[in-house]
């Protein structure tokens, strides 16, 4: 983020190198833009203009090139420049006069938080999948003029600075690029906190929605978070922007920028978007401390043509996604039972994880590149050798926030400390930085036995004895059989739909995915019921005569049935009252 922060506030006027676009829509009911974009006073013979390959937010390659078609370039008096190319996301234009237009068509229909969507409900922009860019102009300042349709009632939103009319602006290109847009019949509304404006762009297409109701969740969730840190960021222009868009035709998303968000549903608040939807805005709010401003250091400069890998993402998504829920308690969205409740399905899918043998949390964040909307047409093992990041941090940041209970600490002082040492400063850091700032905070035996144990090796925290402290309790269904397998219907019998995890029952008896189970114990496994009901009837180390097809031949093998490793959490509800009250003060509206 700091490409842009020294150029923030010099005046446009001031520049006499403005790379200016214009973007417009009349083609969208087939999801067509026109893109056009003039760099003025180029110096060079040539000019390399390319498509970005990443996003931020996201670390995996994203070939955006792909949907660029109809490219044209012109010089100052409208002749046809000399094109090249050297790589599928690269124009060679020469240069004649020092001025050099261009312009291309862009297909775009996916709503969300990586690419961009063009039809008759809206134009959705994720910059760097929409607009070309000159990596040697990246300094200069940029205009811009979205040409939004006024027979369908479009306004635009966005965290660029406003000039006139649809005419915005950005500091330069990484500004620029880090700045979704929403155009659209969309809804708003706003609030000020501390003399800075908090703003929801809602694009629903549903009449009937909620919307006011949402919005006092959407308020109270910003004023939580505000005291977990203590403050607001200081937000360019004074603004913070929610880019809302909640309808059928675009892909469930969320991603943070520095001024705004995305957040997208296929539920629009009417159709359950009221109660499902309000996760995404906690999670990405949280980000404009964590993330945003309190900013990895191996993620500076952020690279438009390359993947970005981060060590720190176990904190800078996970402790994010830690505090998701806990925030939306805190402001009364959901119950604490609630809360609770959904401490199991991350909990359980971490620590029953074959993976932790082979990863740390700070390795786990280095495959963001492979799994961060990342596509590839050859199988993967994820379910043996890789935990989301998102996940991992959020059991941990969970342990570290009742570990420091334990010492009348907490996460949220640790996390105001970050944000003083690295925020509000914006100096970035690193995972060395978090230790010690640990350290500081917790003390260094402390933070050394933390970090050793929980960050650089994969060891499991004492969840039992953190979860007595606050009156839950932690126990195993050890008393259920496990065979450790997951199916699909179909006509012939159960298809193992995923890898089998490693250990387990089916693992171990060399069952695998796309193995289809015709039989258990001559039963015909006709359904998921079938085999749940067969399951039922069973004990710990029975052992089951299996027939399967595989590759159209029939084998047998045998199912040693395990307990099942599956924990439970749940409020202890005959917890002593120190526990309660510990419980309280860590759920407590703040």
């Amino acid at each position: 983020m700091k490409l842009w922060i020294a150029f923030l506030f010099i005046g446009l006027s001031l520049q006499a190198q403005t790379n200016s676009y214009t973007i417009s829509f009349d083609n969208a009911v087939h999801h067509e833009a026109v893109v056009k974009a003039t760099f003025p006073e180029v110096k060079s013979k040539t000019l390399r203009v390319q498509m970005s390959r990443s996003s931020p937010g996201r670390y995996a390659i994203h070939e955006f090139a792909k949907n660029v078609y109809g490219f044209k370039a012109t010089n100052g008096a409208g002749e046809a420049l000399e094109i090249k190319r050297d790589d599928p996301y690269s124009w060679i234009i020469t240069n004649t006069d020092g001025t050099i237009n261009i312009e291309y068509i862009l297909f775009a229909n996916r709503g969300g938080g990586t690419y961009s969507q063009v039809d008759l409900t809206h134009a959705h922009l994720n910059m760097p999948a929409t607009f070309m860019y000159a990596g040697a102009l990246q300094e200069r300042p940029i205009e811009i003029i979205f040409n939004a349709r006024e027979d369908l009632s479009w306004k635009v939103a966005t965290q660029l600075k406003h000039e006139v009319g649809n005419t915005f602006s950005a500091p330069n290109l990484y500004y620029f690029m880090d700045s979704p847009t929403e155009i659209s019949d969309y809804q708003e509304r706003e609030f000020q906190v501390d003399g800075q404006t908090v703003k929801f762009v809602l694009h629903d297409p549903n009449p009937d929605s909620d919307f006011d109701t949402y919005w006092e969740r959407v308020k109270a969730i910003v004023l939580q978070e505000k005291a977990v840190f203590g403050e607001l960021p200081t937000y360019d222009f004074g603004e913070y922007t929610f880019l809302a868009c909640y309808a059928p035709n675009v892909s469930g998303d969320g991603m943070e920028h520095r001024n705004s968000t995305i957040l997208t549903d296929t539920e629009t608040l009417a159709e359950g978007g009221l109660e499902w939807n309000i996760g995404t805005v906690s999670h990405e709010f949280f980000h404009s401390w964590n993330v945003e401003r309190i900013r990895p250091a191996d993620l500076e400069p952020f690279q438009f043509d390359q993947a970005n890998m981060s060590n720190s993402l176990w904190f800078a998504e996970g402790f994010t996604s830690y505090y998701t829920n806990l925030i939306l308690e805190r402001a009364g969205v959901i119950s604490a039972e609630d809360y609770v409740k959904g401490l199991n399905g991350t909990f359980n899918y971490v620590w029953n994880s074959p993976a932790l043998q082979y990863f740390n949390p700070i390795e786990m964040s280095n495959q963001a590149p492979f799994v961060d909307a990342a596509t590839s047409v050859d199988p993967v093992n994820r379910e043996n050798m890789f935990i989301s990041y998102y996940s991992y941090g959020s059991v941990l940041g969970l342990a570290l926030d009742l570990s420091l209970r334990e010492k009348d600490l907490n996460l949220d002082d640790f996390m105001q400390l970050m944000w003083k040492r690295f925020g509000k400063t914006e100096v970035a850091y690193t995972v060395e930085n978090i230790e010690a700032t640990l350290a500081d905070y917790a003390g260094a035996e402390f933070a050394q036995d933390f970090f050793g144990k929980y960050i650089y090796k994969s060891n499991m925290p004492d969840y039992k004895n953190l979860f007595e402290q606050v009156g839950l309790q932690l126990n195993r269904a050890t008393a259920k059989p496990y065979f450790g397998a997951s199916f699909s219907e179909t006509s012939n019998g159960l298809e193992i739909s995923r890898n089998t995890f490693k250990g387990s029952p089916a693992y171990q008896a060399d069952l695998d995915k796309g193995d289809l189970i015709t039989s258990i114990d001559g039963i015909a496994m006709t359904s998921n019921d079938a085999f749940k009901e067969l399951l039922s009837n069973k004990n710990i180390d029975d052992v089951l005569q299996v027939t399967f097809e595989r590759f159209g031949e029939e084998h047998k093998t045998k199912v040693r049935l395990t307990a099942d490793p599956t924990f439970t959490i749940a409020i202890d509800n005959n917890a002593k009252k120190e526990a309660v009250k510990a419980r309280e003060a860590w759920l407590a509206k703040k």
